[in-house]
């Protein structure tokens, strides 16, 4: 069977990296939140106390950081250096278009049985929300996380009262950024039907042509008619770096649901 390259090696590590960083901020990040749960003291007093976990915690800050930097680094790069075109806009482009409003009316048509399945492309509308929600989280919760972090320095030329709005927009913002990775986006990249129990392309960087056609027809077609298509094949994903998928991304969906409920259960007993 034909399989074709999706993602680069260099946006499989970034990818990577950009998860360990996150699992790493949610793992150390809500027992501090939640400081007075069982398994909270726990997991700090496992960890050498909740001092030791908030080193961590700017840690894995820190990563997620760099990783952010180095996708606008190379944002810039592509755009001024490399002059790509359809980088902003079009049917390669992850800017949301009026065509996403379409296929998201589609989509919900074709869930009550109400129409075909939408046609997508390189990218769904869901994947360009996830992307944006980095930006979001970054521009939220990472500018009220360094507030608080160098909280002697921006005490300087900042009111008091910025820092008690920044302590409870980090906290309530990164609730929501938890919730929302470790349920719908562990739903749709691995848990729904046509994909689980895991989805490997983002471990392997390869598609089958046959899950190539079925989930992204208007790509493939688009790719064929255009005469790129043969430029992409790969050959199949070797036994190791499937089981290597697998291992890692059944055990981020496992400390990621695990961490869910175990907010839940922090949420509904205070």
């Amino acid at each position: 069977m034909s399989h074709y390259f999706r993602f680069t090696l260099g946006e499989r590590f970034l990818h990577g990296f950009l998860m360990l960083s996150f699992l790493g901020l949610v793992t150390t990040g809500m027992p501090l939140r939640f400081s007075q749960a069982g398994w909270a003291i726990w997991l700090s007093h496992t960890m050498g106390g909740f001092g030791v976990m908030g080193f961590f915690h700017r840690t894995f800050a820190v990563l997620l950081s760099t990783c952010f930097l180095l996708h606008v680094a190379h944002i810039f790069y592509r755009l001024w250096i490399r002059k790509e075109p359809g980088l902003l806009w079009g049917p390669y482009s992850l800017t949301p278009q009026p065509r996403d409003i379409l296929e998201l009316g589609q989509h919900i048509r074709w869930f009550f049985g109400l129409g075909p399945r939408p046609r997508f492309g390189r990218f769904t509308y869901w994947e360009k929300f996830d992307y944006f929600a980095v930006f979001w989280g970054m521009a939220i919760i990472g500018a009220s996380g360094y507030v608080l972090w160098f909280k002697t320095f921006f005490s300087n030329f900042l009111p008091g009262w910025i820092f008690n709005v920044a302590f409870l927009v980090h906290g309530e913002e990164a609730l929501l950024a938890a919730g929302f990775i470790f349920t719908i986006h562990f739903f749709n990249s691995h848990l729904r039907p046509e994909r689980f129990p895991m989805d490997l392309v983002m471990f392997t960087g390869r598609v089958s042509e046959a899950e190539f056609r079925e989930e992204r027809p208007e790509e493939y077609d688009r790719l064929a008619a255009e005469g790129r298509l043969a430029a992409l094949e790969a050959d199949p994903p070797p036994l190791w770096l499937r089981n290597f998928g697998r291992i890692v991304g059944v055990t981020a969906v496992t400390i990621g649901l695990s961490l869910f409920f175990l907010i839940l259960i922090a949420v509904f007993r205070r």
